[in-house]
């Protein structure tokens, strides 16, 4: 829902509370591409991003 309303910030806060809860990286790389046949490509192009860049920082502990 949040790839398809173009909403990165909120989308970042969902990964993070994933990531918090025991969801592995892997798992949430594959999760937007599930939305690009509902969302179309470039919603999902922007879902990855944002999920991409708290993957890239996230040291298995909590960020604020």
């Amino acid at each position: 829902m949040l790839a398809a309303l173009k909403a990165p910030v909120e989308l970042k806060g969902h990964v993070r509370g994933a990531l918090r809860n025991g969801c592995t990286k892997e798992e949430i790389r594959e999760t937007p591409l599930h939305s690009t046949v509902y969302c179309g490509a470039p919603a999902t192009q922007e879902a990855f991003r944002a999920a991409r860049e708290i993957l890239d920082n996230w040291e298995g502990k909590p960020v604020p």
